[in-house]
């Protein structure tokens, strides 16, 4: 063994990778979105029945947390997965692809469950006797912006307390099989909002009998994707986008009002406070301009995940030992997507990392992203994923003597 970790730990795996891709396949084929899960949760359920662990089902959602008591006391550590799709439609042509309409797991999260399962398998059944202390496998619905983890903490995650948290995401876009992550700010936070400008309508020809509200939803939509990122230091920066802007119902209509709606991305609590006092006054500020009502509604999304750096360090440091320097990657900047695992962090110490998982054949530069309707994963990466978890699991997040 080197620092606890057995040296035929990635053949282990290995030996497991085709249950590991029929566990995944099988959800990969009946993706479920939101905070309810239930088939999804029957087939985690399914897959722990049989091992020794203490297995426990979510009261708000369909959640699953399965307890792994050591051979001998030490530290509690909290592994989590995600269990939920994203509600879009799948074309990939794979074999496994989506049966069900309007859901699929093109985030991911279908490989995170089984390579979750796959550690808890192994340390149930063969490497119980070298664990210090408690495990707990976390199986989490509602990440994609439905609140499952606050659902989770809300209904006791934490009663027992966690001394460390460990969570990773598989990215298609590095190569297959790298770990990559960075101490301190890693994900930014994602909040919403709609921005409904009130004027008068009226007749296209007669726009002086109006109170036009598109010239100033055009300004305004500019002013929110330039001035607001550039009121920030670019070492922390936020991000602005607009995903829908909507107004009116034909061309000879000046129509009484008009909506943006997007989202709002930063890296820390405050950055996130400060763009948000920023958009409210260019806002107002617009639409007084105007002579314009303003309404605006926002709704904060995922926190900032803020990896805590010895946990990073750690697990860079492990994932060096386990597979090789060269696949042992700290990031130099954040990442601008967002993840719910950072309620967790604000709660344990702990880090994400980001599993690499580029398709065989394709460059990482040229993969379907995270998102896409057309992305696909490397399975075998799932090796590597699986054997991290146990690692984690059988070696803690303290920093290096």
């Amino acid at each position: 063994m080197r620092d606890g970790i057995p040296t035929d730990l990635l053949d282990r795996v290995a030996q497991q990778l085709p249950q590991l891709i029929r566990w995944r396949r099988d959800l990969h084929a009946h993706p479920e979105t939101g905070v309810h899960n239930p088939r999804t949760q029957q087939a985690v359920l399914q897959a722990l029945d049989g091992l020794d662990l203490e297995v426990a089902q979510g009261r708000t959602c369909s959640s699953v947390t399965a307890t792994l008591r050591g051979s001998r006391p030490g530290p509690t550590i909290l592994l989590r997965a995600d269990t939920d799709a994203l509600p879009m439609t799948e074309d990939t042509g794979l074999d496994f692809a989506s049966q069900t309409p309007g859901a699929a797991h093109a985030c991911g999260h279908d490989m995170h469950t089984a390579m979750l399962l796959g550690a808890a398998t192994l340390l149930a059944t063969d490497l119980r006797e070298k664990v210090a202390g408690t495990v707990k496998f976390v199986f989490q619905p509602g990440e994609e912006g439905c609140g499952g983890a606050e659902r989770m903490l809300d209904d006791g995650l934490l009663d027992e307390p966690a001394d460390a948290a460990f969570a990773l995401h598989v990215n298609p876009n590095l190569p297959s099989g790298v770990i990559a992550t960075k101490p301190g700010s890693f994900f930014a936070s994602c909040d919403e909002f709609e921005i409904t400008l009130t004027g008068r309508g009226g007749h296209a020809s007669m726009p002086h009998t109006c109170n036009d509200p598109i010239p100033a939803l055009l300004t305004l939509g500019t002013s929110l994707l330039s001035t607001v990122s550039r009121s920030f230091d670019p070492a922390d920066p936020v991000l602005v986008s607009l995903g829908a802007v909507t107004a009116g119902t034909t061309t000879n209509v000046i129509p009484e009002s008009g909506a943006l709606k997007g989202t709002l991305r930063a890296y820390t609590p405050a950055s996130r406070a400060q763009a948000w006092a920023r958009i409210t006054r260019l806002a107002e500020s617009t639409a007084e301009a105007h002579g314009l009502t303003c309404r605006i509604t926002h709704s904060y999304g995922c926190a900032p995940t803020i990896n805590t750096p010895d946990a990073a360090q750690r697990i860079l440091h492990l994932a060096a030992d386990l597979l090789g320097p060269e696949r042992s990657v700290e990031l130099s900047s954040p990442v601008m997507a967002a993840e719910d695992f950072g309620y967790v962090l604000e709660r344990v110490p702990g880090a994400l990392v980001l599993l690499g998982a580029c398709p065989p054949g394709t460059s990482p530069t040229e993969a379907a992203p995270c998102h896409s309707n057309r992305m696909t994963l490397d399975e075998h990466a799932m090796i590597t994923g699986t054997a991290l978890h146990l690692a984690v699991a059988l070696t803690g997040l303290h920093p290096r003597a």
